[in-house]
């Protein structure tokens, strides 16, 4: 298979299957409730999800607009912006100790509502920054159909692998998580080593908006839920998920249904700095919210210790 075969056929067959795969595991750690708590803590959904609906897309497009930007990097960056949440939010909030429950449903929800926003938007966006007379075109509806193939349609069988198996998509679950940062981890390299020769140039283009829309997204998650007067795992799972973007899918996009190499950079080193900021996020999240826990823990387990050495000493005497 030569080089060019190679390419392709990663682009609209390997990427696709592994897509569908990351998605499916998703579903299989959803229940119907997941949905059902979009009524239940109308609060805590709402502000997640018009923070990740409306003010993400909106500060994405003043960033590309504002910062110098090539307008296949700006094109990028509305690729992020428009694939909120993924299964990696969802691992950093259970490791912030943060409300796991609540990012497992604002990613399902998103994740429906996304098959429907992604290609209006998506298509808007190629027409500002490429020209109308650009190359590029999205067709809206073959876009939607190919999106709900690869979520909606996977999410929906795992769902019923998790309600007919329970015990096996429990066992699966951690195994898909696995397998999707180790295909994360292998497309960015693949990405990597075909644009060799543009990647440092790219880096240098797009890295500082991807540092400023990753920092400006957390802090618009953190400050709107402690306006809003969320509790501290609502508040730590609103950060990391409005924070962290679906960045597979938007390279998904990039290289399949838009066949621009350039365009998924941006989301490619988003990942990287993503990573690395979310770390510094969690570690934040826990010693701010779940320290006091830590030590009222150690105290109550002293004035345990105390009284049954108290009491050792009264039964020798």
């Amino acid at each position: 298979m030569e080089g060019t075969e190679l390419v392709t056929f990663v682009n609209t067959q390997i990427i696709p299957i592994c897509i569908f795969l990351i998605m499916m595991g998703m579903g299989l750690s959803l229940v119907p409730d997941d949905f059902k708590r979009v009524v239940k803590y109308p609060k805590a959904v709402s502000v997640g999800l018009i923070n990740q609906l409306l003010f993400l897309p909106i500060i994405g497009f003043t960033l590309a607009n504002i910062m110098p930007l090539e307008p296949e990097y700006a094109v990028g960056v509305m690729l992020l912006v428009l694939c909120p949440g993924g299964t990696t939010s969802n691992m950093f909030s259970h490791l912030a100790k943060a409300d796991v429950a609540l990012s497992v449903t604002m990613t399902a929800v998103a994740s429906l509502i996304t098959v429907f926003s992604i290609p209006i938007v998506l298509s808007l966006s190629l027409q500002h920054f490429m020209g109308e007379g650009s190359e590029f075109q999205l067709p809206i509806m073959a876009t939607m159909w190919s999106l709900m193939k690869l979520t909606i349609v996977p999410i929906a069988i795992g769902m019923l692998i998790n309600k007919f198996s329970p015990k096996f998509a429990k066992k699966s679950q951690a195994y898909v998580s696995r397998f999707g940062m180790l295909f994360l981890t292998l497309l960015i390299i693949f990405l990597t080593y075909i644009q060799q020769e543009i990647v440092l140039q790219a880096f240098i283009a797009a890295g500082p908006i991807s540092l400023v829309l990753n920092i400006s997204t957390m802090a618009l998650g953190y400050y709107s839920s402690k306006w809003f007067k969320l509790n501290p795992a609502q508040t730590s799972s609103i950060t990391i998920e409005v924070g962290l973007q679906n960045s597979t899918l938007s390279m998904f996009m990039a290289l399949t249904l838009l066949a621009n190499y350039e365009m998924s950079f941006t989301p490619a080193i988003y990942t990287l700095i993503m990573f690395f900021t979310a770390g510094i996020l969690v570690k934040f999240l826990r010693s701010k919210y779940h320290l006091g826990e830590h030590t009222k823990e150690t105290e109550e387990v002293d004035t345990v210790r105390i009284n049954v050495a108290g009491q050792e000493v009264n039964s020798r005497n």
